[in-house]
């Protein structure tokens, strides 16, 4: 039943639910059940490794386009107020 719903949350790519999986990891009987559990496991990572690459990409778009419109707003026009 593990494997099936960390399956299910890798190809769902739910964060959260394989989380909780790997922390709630059960023991395991035979090594065919280990193996298969370890290539999950790495499977996850290549998934939260590439989530974590496409929102550092999001992060540097959202970034570019907030100095862009910042430089494209009108500027103020170079006063000089004295206040006395």
């Amino acid at each position: 039943m593990w494997h099936t719903k960390l399956q299910i949350a890798i190809i769902e790519k739910n964060v959260q639910e394989i989380d909780m999986l790997v922390s709630q990891m059960p023991t395991f009987e035979t090594q065919e059940q280990m193996e298969s559990a370890a290539s999950l496991i790495k499977e996850a990572l290549k998934v939260l490794q590439q989530m974590k690459n496409e929102t550092g990409e999001t992060l540097q778009k959202l970034r570019q386009h907030k100095d862009f419109l910042a430089s494209t707003q009108n500027q103020a026009p170079n006063t000089l107020d004295i206040i006395s």
